[in-house]
Parts: C-alpha cells; sequence; structure tokens
C-alpha cells in the first residue's frame, strides 16, 4: 500500500425512495404550509369513509386534492364538478405514488373573500351606531302567547321550531310570515315580514310577544341576505323583541348581532322562546308538597305541646292548668289557619297568574284539572286540622274532669267536711281538741264555727 498515495473519495449514500419522499413532504409541509388555492373543481369522488376526493385545475396545469371528514368541513357542500372555489390547504405528498397533493380544510365559492369584506365593513358601520349595545338589548318574554316567525314556509327550520313549541308549550300561538331566506331580493321579504310583524295592528295581525328570524344551515352565499343591512336596521327598529337563529352554531350573521337574542339553531331559538311546561307542572307539584309538610310539621308541634301540658297537668292548680292551654292551643290553630290561608292564596294567586297569561289556550283544562285537585287539598287539610283540633279539645276536657273529680272540692260536693282549729290546722284527733276551744268546720258552701263543751 502507497502511503502517500491519495485517497479514493467515498461513494455518496444514496436515498432511498422513500426517503425522499418524505423530505419533499417535510420541505413543503413545513416551508410552504398551509395556503389559499384558487380553481375549478372535477373529477368530484365521495367515499363512503365520509373521505371527498378531487382535482382543483385552472387553464394552466391542476393538483390532486383530499378533503378528510368532509362533510363536517366548512363550505363542503360548494364542492360540486364545474364549480369555482377557493380552498384552505396543506401542501403534501402522498408518499404511496408518490404524488403531490393538497390536504383541504376548508372550501369557499370564488368571490367569498369580497363577501367576508362586505360583511366586516357592515359589521363595524352598525357598531359604530351602537346597534349592537347590550344596553338596547330587550329582554325575552317569560311567558308569551302569541310567537311571530319569519322563515321559508318549506324549510326544515319551520318544521323544527313547530315541533318543539308543541312539545314544550302548546298553548302558544304561532303566527308564520313565510319569506324566501336566500337568492336575490330574500332581505326585502325578510325586512317587510318584521316590519309587517311589528306593526300588526295595521296589517289585521295578532300581536305577537317575541319575533324568531332565520332559517337552517348553508354556505355563506345562502346565508347571505341576512347580512344584509336592510334586515339588520329592520330587526334593530322592531318594538318586539327578536330572536336571530340563522344556520348552525359555527354561523355568525349581522342579524345575530343585532337581535335581542341569538340562537344557535332555529330549534334552540324556539327552546329559548317558551319555557318548558312539563317543568312549570313540577314546580307546582313542589310548591304543594312544600305546603303539606308545612301543615303536617305545625301538627305536630302542637302535639308535642299538648304531651307536655299533659305530663304537667296533675302537678297544678286545676284551672290554671286549663286556661294556659286552652289559650295556647287556640293560638295554635289561629297560626295554622294563617298559615293555611296563606299557602292557599299564594297557591291561588300563581293559578290565577298562569290563567291569565293562557287564557283561552289549551292548557286551561290543565289548569282547571289543577284547581279542583287544589281544592279538594284544602278541604282535606281543613278537615284534618279540625278534626286534630277537636280531638285535643276532648283530651283537654277529659283530663279537666280528672283533676275536678280528684280535687278536694269534689270531696265536699259529695258530703264530706274538713274541721280546722285555732291555728288553722286540720283536725285529725280527739287528742288535739280542748275545752272550750273554737273549732271551724268548712263544707261545701262555707264554714261553721263552733265552741267545744267536752272531750
Amino acid at each position: 500500500m502507497d502511503l502517500f498515495s491519495k485517497p479514493k473519495p467515498a461513494e455518496p449514500k444514496a436515498l432511498s425512495v422513500t426517503q425522499l419522499l418524505r423530505r419533499m413532504k417535510n420541505l413543503l409541509e413545513v416551508q410552504l404550509g398551509s395556503v389559499w388555492v384558487e380553481g375549478e373543481v372535477s373529477n368530484l369522488k365521495k367515499q363512503g369513509s365520509g373521505h371527498w376526493y378531487f382535482s382543483l385545475k385552472d387553464a394552466g396545469a391542476q393538483i390532486q386534492c383530499a378533503m378528510f371528514g368532509a362533510r363536517s368541513r366548512t363550505g363542503s357542500e360548494a364542492l360540486e364538478d364545474g364549480a369555482k372555489v377557493r380552498v384552505w390547504a396543506e401542501a403534501s405528498v402522498y408518499e404511496a405514488r408518490g404524488q403531490l397533493q393538497i390536504i383541504v380544510q376548508r372550501v369557499e365559492r370564488s368571490g367569498a373573500g369580497d363577501l367576508q369584506a362586505k360583511f366586516e365593513a357592515l359589521k363595524q358601520k352598525l357598531a359604530a351606531e351602537g346597534l349592537f349595545d347590550a344596553s338596547r338589548k330587550r329582554a325575552i318574554p317569560v311567558f308569551p302567547r302569541v310567537i311571530g316567525i319569519v322563515t321559508s314556509e318549506t324549510g326544515a327550520a319551520i318544521r323544527d321550531m313547530e315541533n318543539v313549541l308543541g312539545r314544550r308549550a302548546p298553548w302558544v300561538q304561532v303566527v308564520l310570515l313565510p319569506v324566501r331566506v336566500q337568492g336575490k331580493g330574500a332581505e326585502v321579504e325578510i325586512a317587510r315580514a318584521v316590519e309587517r310583524l311589528g306593526r300588526w295592528e295595521d296589517f289585521g295581525l295578532p300581536g305577537c310577544d317575541v319575533l324568531i328570524v332565520g332559517r337552517g344551515g348553508g354556505s355563506l352565499e345562502d346565508l347571505w341576505c341576512f347580512n344584509e343591512e336592510v334586515v339588520a336596521r329592520a330587526i334593530a327598529g322592531c318594538p318586539i323583541p327578536v330572536i336571530s337563529a340563522v344556520g348552525h352554531e359555527i354561523d355568525f350573521t349581522i342579524a345575530d348581532f343585532v337581535a335581542d337574542l341569538r340562537a344557535p339553531t332555529p330549534s334552540a331559538a324556539a327552546e329559548l322562546a317558551v319555557p318548558d311546561g312539563e317543568e312549570l307542572r313540577g314546580r307546582l307539584m313542589r310548591s304543594r308538597q312544600r305546603v303539606e309538610r308545612a301543615v303536617r310539621d305545625r301538627l305536630e308541634e302542637g302535639q308535642a305541646v299538648l304531651e307536655g301540658l299533659r305530663r304537667r297537668m296533675l302537678r297544678r292548680d286545676a284551672e290554671r292548668v286549663m286556661r294556659e292551654p286552652v289559650m295556647r292551643l287556640a293560638g295554635l290553630r289561629a297560626r295554622m289557619e294563617q298559615v293555611v290561608a296563606r299557602r292557599l292564596e299564594g297557591f291561588a294567586l300563581r293559578v290565577r297568574e298562569l290563567q291569565a297569561a293562557h287564557r283561552g289556550q289549551h292548557p286551561l283544562r290543565v289548569l282547571d284539572r289543577q284547581l279542583v285537585d287544589l281544592a279538594a287539598l284544602r278541604d282535606r287539610m281543613a278537615r284534618r286540622v279540625a278534626g286534630e283540633l277537636e280531638g285535643r279539645e276532648r283530651e283537654v276536657n277529659r283530663l279537666r274532669g280528672m283533676v275536678r273529680a280528684l280535687g278536694p272540692e269534689s270531696a265536699f260536693q259529695r258530703g264530706f267536711s274538713i274541721t280546722l282549729d285555732e291555728e288553722g290546722n286540720a283536725l285529725r284527733s280527739v287528742a288535739g281538741v280542748k275545752a272550750g276551744g273554737l273549732l271551724r268546720t268548712r263544707v261545701m258552701d262555707g264554714e261553721v264555727e263552733s265552741r267545744v263543751v267536752g272531750s
């Protein structure tokens, strides 16, 4: 071996195909990242797995696209062969085929960027005028009787709202003003419908307590009529509280910001507009149970008082013993009657309020049954209270008779007497009598004095 000869250069290490494609993929994903790409859709294929594949092309080139879980992606409804779209996508490489592709995350129809700019400009303008301020928002009535709805009469939104209202509050009257909810001129129809319901007397319509304005989901273009200024100003000027229910939970429109309340969906708007009838009935039942418990507690308290009085009765003067429990019994009776009266008045007032709110509607039959049950409960409670009080009075009278029977007055009435000496001590033996001494004999109706002649 020649120590002074130059070593041969090492051959460069070759990359495998997988390594090369992986480097290309990493380079694209890191250096290029996610970008907006605009073009025409072609060769759209919707797989049963939920993943969609298509090409995006223009006059000079095309690129393969993949959209995983497409149905849940924003704007997927815009994808169809021949459609002009903008996609937010990440450049990548499909290693198994060595194929350049983009992974689509969001789709917009071409021109959606201009619509977004119009949306932001109108939003800033109306916000500067104070139309979005929380101070001008009105509360939604708790018990509305008439609800106005502005939406399409053929869409799924009106069916969903009617189903929710019929289930939660069947007494509510629904007034539908059908309008177009997309397309040119739809915004004018919506604004006019809101104005008509706000001036219901001028148009011979029922007076509404709250309005629901909206439609089901769709693309930005489909929902655009709810981003028009004429709709926003009609909602802001409506004298009736307005709930906006446009699209799905992720969709926001100018109408949502102007309305008194925004609902994520039309069904949610119906739930926010009315109370749950089943919950109201449950509250009435819980109030009834509280009244029954209060009366029962009062009766148990009165019984405990009477038991204590009975245990102490024989150790005290009969008249004083009877006077105190009688007064306590009268006071207890008065307090129980007041408690029952107040509770019943509260129930009656609540029932009258519900009757006034829903007079002439279906729930009156339910309320009538509640009133009958309430009257029966009141009668049962009154009979129970009266029975308990009469029983306690009979017991007190029996004890009073016992005291009188066992006391000294009863012995006098049977012919017995008691003889006292000059010092007032009871005479128990002949040995305690002295000749010439003064004696007093007590009988039922007084005393007799006598002088001892002999013993």
